[in-house]
């Protein structure tokens, strides 16, 4: 498998550094459902990669959250850190 870089992440990782799951396996079970979206496509895998410019759609239990990644973190950091990787465009 290929190492992370700096252009990407693993979405499962990033679900977690930015604060959308409080742990992997739970990232990874939401991916696995196949309702999560990386640019407007479909996945469940967990180590599908990420990218500063993608758009995300996670369905959540309070509603459907689409967002733009702005930056990938390298560890999971407070709030307001992990609210700085990303751009939210819709909310509901």
């Amino acid at each position: 498998m290929d190492e992370e870089d700096t252009g990407w992440q693993r979405l499962d990782k990033f679900l977690f550094y930015a604060r959308f799951c409080k742990t992997r396996a739970v990232a990874a079970a939401l991916i696995a459902r196949g309702h999560l979206r990386i640019n407007r496509q479909p996945t469940e895998k967990p180590h599908a990669r990420l990218r500063p410019g993608d758009i995300l759609t996670v369905p959540l239990p309070h509603g459907v959250v689409v967002i733009e990644i702005l930056a990938l973190a390298k560890r999971r950091e407070s709030a307001p850190q992990a609210q700085a990787l990303y751009k939210e465009i819709v909310s509901g």
